[in-house]
């Protein structure tokens, strides 16, 4: 199966996935799905949300409410962008974790310029070493904050709000002058925001999951900042919904999806190996990771039967990764398939030739092409996806078309890919470690086990007992 988008850009090669056996009959109940997920069904039973981040791209298909409000803040972002270049803002450090940072990093990865009007920086974990790197190279009295935080509640988006505002308040700097909320309206954060006054608050939606939250104020942002055009994100993601729409072999999503259904005999048996040819798309693999794996890892289906789905992503670019683990991949496990992506463009820049006729670009598709072959012939499965250039509209529909697969896969075999109760069972056990820590530091008789243990090493070597 071969398909290509002459006004998308993009191609899809399934031929070395094997025969993938595609009856449209038995995938009519996951167009349903999507019509009805579209019109603004609750897709979350479990919190009974809507699942809007189709509309975010689309208004037009959008409930007539929700759409002024997306309306509304397109705008809002326009000129809150226009006004930052004005004041001479240098850099901009958003503060999230999950979706607000994985997003927007491989956006800014991406799709970022050396001469763009702002810098774009990261905080997303609750290390403070890792904080302080990157706290170290800003001027910070150039520098605005954004915190991403539906709630405000997000323990690590909090943390990194209060060791920043600690930074600012250091060098003598009222963090508030400083600082955007990015958030749903009327949230804990929302509140904070508006009670010392911060520079703006732009809205979230309960409606849009962390890990569909690129096109929506999380991934817009920074584009907008950085000078990138985040109109032509929003329209590619658009144009690639209307294509994959489509209840036919020509629908790029389908055929992943059913790729990938076959290929893991509905269970996710192969992993899914991602290997971007593009320096700028290394953070692709980790941005499926959350997409594909917190969607699709569930322990029961719509039933509340024990399915124990998942399919395994992982990845690194080409052809660095020609010297790492494609070895185990042509000889090792056969517990996989390969997703090659290419980007057709060469060099903008003037051409070297680095041996006659022969250019560095030529290389990194001669590698591609090499490493596919070489695991064809070890009878390893792969498919291939091609990108003609790689700019914003091109970014936006490989987003989309990656969302649209994970929602069809996941309705086919009957799982919520919009809840994640995995993650919340996390957070409550970390509260649990942390009332234990909290016992052991005012010296209170506990159960000893390797986690007071390691909580009792942790807390001596850090002089706190």
């Amino acid at each position: 199966m071969f398909v290509h988008d002459k006004n998308l850009g993009i191609s899809i090669d399934l031929r070395r996935m094997g025969a993938v056996h595609l009856l449209l009959s038995r995938w009519q109940k996951t167009f349903d799905f999507v019509e009805k997920l579209e019109g603004g069904a609750i897709a979350n039973p479990d919190e009974g949300r809507q699942v809007g981040h189709y509309w975010l791209r689309n208004v037009n298909i959008a409930p007539e409410e929700i759409a002024d409000q997306i309306r509304q803040s397109w705008s809002a972002l326009g000129m809150f962008a226009a006004e930052t270049h004005e004041n001479g803002w240098e850099h901009l450090l958003m503060v999230g974790v999950g979706g607000s940072a994985l997003g927007p990093q491989l956006l800014i990865d991406a799709l970022g310029q050396t001469d763009a009007p702002m810098k774009i920086h990261f905080i997303d974990n609750t290390d403070p070493d890792g904080m302080e790197r990157v706290l170290a190279t800003l001027p910070l009295e150039n520098t605005l904050v954004a915190i991403l935080s539906k709630s405000g509640g997000t323990k690590e988006t909090r943390n990194g709000m209060l060791e920043v505002r600690h930074a600012f308040e250091r060098e003598g700097l009222h963090f508030p002058n400083h600082a955007i909320a990015v958030t749903v309206k009327g949230s804990a954060l929302d509140l904070l925001a508006e009670s010392e006054s911060w520079i703006q608050s732009l809205p979230l939606w309960q409606w849009v999951g962390g890990r569909t939250s690129v096109t929506g104020m999380v991934g817009l942002l920074p584009l907008a900042l950085s000078g990138i055009n985040w109109q032509e994100f929003l329209r590619g993601a658009a144009d690639m919904d209307e294509k994959t729409r489509g209840k036919d072999m020509e629908n790029p999503a389908l055929l992943l999806a059913a790729a990938w259904h076959h290929i893991g005999e509905g269970k996710g048996k192969r992993a899914m190996v991602v290997l971007p040819y593009k320096d700028r798309l290394v953070l692709f693999p980790r941005y499926l990771q959350q997409l594909v794996m917190e969607s699709i890892g569930k322990r029961l289906d719509l039933q509340g039967r024990t399915v124990n789905q998942g399919l395994t992503v992982y990845g690194n670019k080409g052809s660095t990764d020609q010297h790492a683990f494609v070895q185990q991949l042509r000889d090792g496990p056969d517990d996989f398939f390969v997703t090659f992506i290419s980007v057709l463009e060469g060099r903008k820049g003037e051409p070297i030739e680095v041996e006659t006729g022969i250019r560095s670009e030529d290389y990194l598709l001669g590698f591609l092409i090499g490493t596919r072959n070489a695991l064809t012939q070890a009878g390893r499965k792969s498919l291939t996806i091609v990108l003609d250039t790689l700019d914003a509209y091109r970014m936006g529909a490989l987003i989309a078309l990656y969302e649209r697969a994970v929602t069809l896969y996941a309705a086919y075999i009957g799982i919520n890919a919009y809840h994640q109760p995995g993650v919340e069972a996390g957070k409550k056990a970390a509260a649990i470690a942390l009332e234990l820590q909290a016992a052991i530091i005012r010296g209170e008789s506990v159960k000893e086990n390797d986690d007071t243990e390691l909580l009792r090493s942790y807390l001596q070597y850090n002089d706190r007992v």
